[in-house]
């Protein structure tokens, strides 16, 4: 198991991803998206949306408080349905991002919407993949989306473009098209980045060589329900026998994989392949919840007999 020192870095890690991801969020809206009337994806969008609204009427309230407004009942939404340790990094980020992006003044860097929308969608693309790698997100839309899958069966994916994609029809309607077509070009290369820092697909595969594989099985029963094939191996350099493990996991579950390995047997060498498509069962986030109740439940039982 890690240790105090481990845990405590991964902490340090965490607060020092927050405060970029908040700090680099907070500028591509105020520099860039705001005043280029640009939106950004998920609640910061809407967020957007209502506080132009409002100008429209002679109110005049920062972005800020409107995604502050949105993510408190979102975080309690999180807390008791998608699990506290992913919800609390992420509402964390959402706050300080919503701080950030009131104290912040608004101003124009780009001056030029093409610009805007390229450079405000590439921050915002930093800003989210960074929590993503490291086990949580920047909240909002997120943490609905998760919920959602759980309840719709529809895939995170599915249910984040349809989200956007109103974003954009409303941002349509109400502001004109041009307002629009840059907030896709936006929404597009938050979405490439995001790719590129965190994984392109959504399914890979993992190949685990270890000299301690029943160690390792036994921690990735513990903490991931997938399928593991071990093979027989041996080291060409070193002249040792070691396994392979093999094993087929969502892009949400990597950061949980690799701890998981790292934990156990430090040494261990992990690699990662792109999986295009996959036949069989594959449980989504539901069904490996359902299994895990389940688990849990008999695991209650069996400690009463």
């Amino acid at each position: 198991m890690r240790s105090l020192l481990e845990n405590r870095r991964e902490v340090v890690t965490h607060l020092l991803i927050m405060v970029g991801s908040a700090v680099i969020s907070a500028i591509a809206l105020n520099e860039f998206l705001v005043p280029g009337k640009i939106f950004s994806a998920g609640i910061n969008g809407i967020s957007q949306i209502i506080a132009m609204l409002l100008q429209g009427v002679g109110i005049n309230l920062s972005t800020g408080w409107f995604i502050l407004l949105f993510n408190v009942p979102i975080g309690l939404l999180g807390w008791f349905k998608v699990g506290r340790g992913f919800t609390l990094y992420s509402i964390l980020v959402a706050i300080l991002t919503s701080v950030l992006a009131i104290v912040i003044p608004v101003h124009n860097i780009a001056n030029n919407p093409l610009l805007a929308a390229l450079f405000g969608g590439i921050l915002t693309g930093v800003g989210v993949a960074y929590p993503l790698k490291n086990g949580f997100s920047t909240g909002g839309m997120d943490i609905i989306a998760v919920v959602l899958e759980k309840t719709t069966g529809r895939t995170i994916g599915t249910l984040m473009l349809m989200i956007n994609f109103g974003i954009v029809l409303v941002a349509g309607f109400l502001f004109g098209w041009e307002s629009a077509l840059y907030t896709i070009i936006s929404i597009y290369a938050m979405s490439r980045v995001v790719d590129s820092i965190h994984t392109r697909h959504q399914k890979l595969t993992a190949f685990i060589v270890t000299a301690h594989q029943d160690a390792v099985i036994a921690e990735l029963n513990r903490t991931l329900i997938r399928g593991i094939t071990a093979i027989p191996s041996f080291g060409a350099y070193t002249g040792k026998a070691s396994t392979v493990l093999m094993t087929v996991i969502s892009r949400y579950e990597l950061y949980t994989l690799e701890h998981a390995v790292k934990d156990v047997d430090p040494q261990a060498f992990v690699n990662l392949v792109n999986t295009v498509d996959i036949e069989g069962n594959f449980y989504n986030e539901t069904e490996q919840l359902k299994l895990k109740q389940a688990t849990s439940l008999k695991a209650a039982k069996d400690s009463q007999q």
